[in-house]
């Protein structure tokens, strides 16, 4: 049953997150109230590993998520769920590519999805940011003990080095991956 479960939920998040694998995340915050099989401090270190490793970010949550909660079987159910929609939809297209794109009223569509997909990927990062950068849990404690002090400091020196000294700023991003690992592990920020 939870494997059906799984890929239900995951074909739901694929049918409705148009935008690619950010967009996912607010499906998946939904997704982890209504089902607890993960937290949203959880969430947050899936997009971190998702991010790090190669592969599409959607698919690889979706793996994360269907691995910890059934194994081997739920990472294929949970992935198959997210990508199913998609295959779907690209098979209907292709069926009737010619006719759909000489039609205005599909470009049209295409062009209102625009800022759907935008404002998806903006509440997203948001979420990110936010779940990185503010710790709300005791709300009586003033506003500026909420922020993580340390994860601005790390995101401003981050910012710095990747947009504005000329010697790291054309380093591959892989080195800023692996730095950024390193000092994520090395400050605790990976909850190891």
């Amino acid at each position: 049953m939870i494997l059906l479960q799984l890929f239900w939920e995951f074909f739901k998040t694929g049918l409705f997150a148009i935008g690619g694998g950010l967009a996912t995340l607010p499906f998946l915050s939904d997704m982890a109230d209504a089902t607890g099989w993960f937290t949203h401090a959880q969430l947050a270190d899936m997009v971190a590993v998702s991010e790090s490793t190669p592969g599409p970010i959607g698919v690889n949550m979706a793996t994360y998520v269907g691995f910890t909660t059934a194994g081997i079987p739920g990472a294929i159910i949970a992935t198959l769920g997210l990508i199913a929609p998609s295959i779907i939809v690209i098979l209907v297209i292709a069926k009737f590519l010619q006719s759909f794109r000489q039609n205005r009223f599909v470009n049209s569509t295409f062009i209102c999805l625009r800022p759907a997909s935008v404002a998806l990927i903006a509440v997203s990062g948001l979420t990110v940011a936010f779940s990185t950068f503010l710790d709300v849990s005791q709300p009586s404690l003033p506003w500026f003990q909420w922020v993580d002090w340390k994860a601005v400091v790390l995101a401003a020196i981050l910012l710095v080095l990747t947009r504005w000294i000329k010697q790291t700023k054309k380093l591959h991003p892989i080195v800023w991956i692996l730095a950024s690992g390193l000092v994520g592990i090395g400050f605790g920020f990976a909850g190891v």
